[in-house]
């Protein structure tokens, strides 16, 4: 198992322009909260391959990818979810290039490889966590998870109040 990364010098990589090198890195991620809610990273740490290229003009080319699952309540019926999750994410340092060219994570040539690990991962996370991707919720009249209630579980409406003066009128 790689050492435990917070953070990565890449001077002292000693890349030369057009220069590359792939590095293991084992980066602690934490809790996340997402929708109100905590969800825990596994594994933990999470085991990462870093690439890193140096472009010209002293920049950088930076890839990180790792798997994870996502583990807390499923957004519908709040029973336990544990989606797999891969990231994929590619950032550039390029300096003098503008604010678009520039990365939050990196500076003077020190990256901050949690911080980078950690946002990647929010922006892999779909916009529902769910148990499963089937998942019928919870019943909004009683609560009861909807997963298991079945294909009866029904309540009988309540009669819209906008018609009540008209239950009101006696036709005779």
């Amino acid at each position: 198992m790689a050492p435990i990364t917070h953070t990565l010098d890449l001077a002292s990589l000693h890349l030369q322009a057009g220069q590359a090198r792939r590095l293991e890195l084992a980066i602690p991620i934490g809790e996340l909260t997402f929708g109100g809610e905590r969800y825990g990273v596994t594994p933990s740490p999470v085991d990462a391959r870093l690439d890193v290229a140096r472009t010209t003009a002293a920049g950088w080319s930076l890839r990180l990818r790792f798997a994870v699952r996502a583990v807390g309540p499923c957004m519908r019926c709040l029973e336990p979810a544990d989606p797999e999750l891969a990231v994929d994410i590619r950032e550039i340092d390029q300096p003098h290039a503008g604010e678009e060219l520039s990365s939050p994570y990196l500076e003077q040539h020190v990256l901050d490889v949690a911080g980078f690990a950690r946002d990647a991962l929010v922006l892999a996370l779909p916009t529902q966590i769910l148990c499963r991707p089937e998942c019928a919720g919870l019943c909004p009249v009683c609560g009861a998870n909807l997963n298991d209630a079945g294909p009866d579980h029904h309540h009988e409406r309540e009669p819209d109040p906008r018609w009540a003066k008209l239950r009101e009128l006696r036709l005779e």
